[in-house]
């Protein structure tokens, strides 16, 4: 298969018509390499393709009759010394952080994780093994969709008020609705919930986390799942579990078609968003994405032992705001998700962490600044839990202008300025 140069930008897999751009960024790769999947239930690639051109540390190429549906994932090379950052290990199929679609959920198996299970040296050893059997693939979309007229509904602060809810629980047991669409965008979007939402007297619905979610392994050996979703694997993609249909695709034009119904009755749409950690946990966690990328780039490592991560999530890692690439990341996520999704604002999770610079939280820091000379991003409702557990993270009141903040409080979920109906809790319709 013939691979031409491509370009650098966009980051992620971009289909023009006649073929994919594929683009990726890692400062510290020797080689990427390409890998293309014939099916969700194939075991290993049926082509490796390594990426030809490297320019500003973006490893891209372009391939012709590559159409939207086609499976990827990437096999990236470089140093394997935990010591000094670094956790390359191309026997590992690792997820594109710009991945916007999932074409094929993860399986626990001690293949996901860089270092032999078991080993005496723990994470300092390397597994040989392959993990393409059951390592999680993206999916090569077409964004093109119907929006017709649709149109922010912009209700202004002073009026909103948000019933926080959960994607799954909200119609999972509501008897009005077919089993296939209960717990899914498509029943959010019904008529049923609609009316329920303006008999409420709700303006916006924020949904507890949608990016495609990893359920710990010490979860999933228990028969158990991790419901509210905040151990996010994928910034871009829709969590596919809460679409009606399997077809990657069909979940992105479901999340769209409950965005453009749930603005023609009026209502915003507001995302619970977890940009300060992932789901790859600490130094003992499994090599999903970003820690097979580029380790040191994205996330904040202890400067005495660069083994070990910063950790003021709680959640065993904390994404290096300080690296331009990794604010671009962020960045080029919340701007697909309301230039490309149609969505109205967000509430940002652990949001002190994303204000720290080297260590003390700042109001004046990158990631406000670029926020704020958005042309996009600052016309969105923007809304921070002001905390995170490192020194100094209880930031409640401080947060600059263009912000509102919410916080957790005995049940009950107050925001400043804004109503919430919901009480803190979800109940089926």
């Amino acid at each position: 298969m013939k691979v031409r140069p491509g370009n650098p930008y966009p980051l992620g897999a971009t289909w023009d018509g006649a073929g994919v751009n594929f683009a990726i960024f890692s400062e510290h790769a020797t080689k990427v390499d390409l890998c293309l999947f014939d099916s969700p239930n194939a075991r290993y690639e049926s082509a490796r393709i390594p990426l030809p051109e490297q320019t500003d540390l973006v490893w891209h190429g372009y391939l012709t009759g590559i159409v939207p549906g086609q499976l990827y994932g990437y096999r990236v090379s470089g140093p394997y010394e935990p010591s000094l950052g670094h956790r390359f290990n191309p026997n590992k199929i690792v997820l594109d952080p710009y991945a916007k679609a999932i074409g094929r959920g993860m399986r626990w198996r001690d293949e996901m994780y860089g270092y032999r299970i078991g080993n005496s040296d723990a994470d300092l050893s390397m597994d040989d093994r392959d993990n393409a059997p059951c390592a999680p693939l993206a999916a090569v979309v077409n964004t093109a969709f119907p929006w017709g007229e649709d149109r922010p509904p912009r209700i202004p602060w002073h009026k909103t008020v948000i019933y926080e809810v959960h994607v799954k629980g909200f119609t999972k047991l509501h008897p009005g609705l077919p089993r296939t669409m209960r717990g899914t965008y498509a029943g959010l979007s019904s008529e049923p919930a609609i009316c329920h939402l303006k008999d409420l007297g709700v303006t916006a619905v924020e949904l507890m986390p949608v990016h495609h979610h990893a359920y710990e392994r010490a979860l999933v050996g228990k028969g158990l799942a991790n419901y509210w979703g905040y151990n996010t694997l994928a910034f871009f993609a829709p969590d596919t579990r809460y679409a009606m249909a399997s077809a990657p695709a069909r979940s992105v034009s479901e999340f769209k078609t409950m965005v453009r119904n749930l603005h023609a009755a009026g209502l915003e749409v507001i995302l619970d968003v977890v940009y300060n950690h992932t789901a790859e946990g600490n130094h003992l966690g499994p090599t999903l994405s970003l820690r097979g990328i580029d380790n040191a780039s994205y996330y904040r490592l202890a400067p005495d032992n660069r083994r070990y991560y910063i950790d003021y999530t709680g959640c065993g890692n904390t994404l290096n705001m300080v690296h331009p690439r990794v604010l671009q990341l962020i960045m080029d996520s919340l701007r697909y998700w309301v230039l490309e999704m149609h969505v109205d604002g967000f509430r940002f999770d652990l949001a002190s962490t994303l204000a720290r610079e080297l260590h003390e939280v700042d109001k004046l820091g990158a990631f406000f600044d670029i926020i704020h000379q958005d042309p996009i991003l600052s016309q969105v409702k923007l809304i921070a839990e002001p905390w995170d557990l490192g020194e100094g993270g209880y930031q409640v009141g401080n947060f600059p202008v263009g912000w509102t903040e919410s916080f957790l409080e005995g049940r009950r979920w107050r925001r400043l300025g804004v109503s919430d109906t919901s009480g803190g809790k979800q109940r089926p319709l």
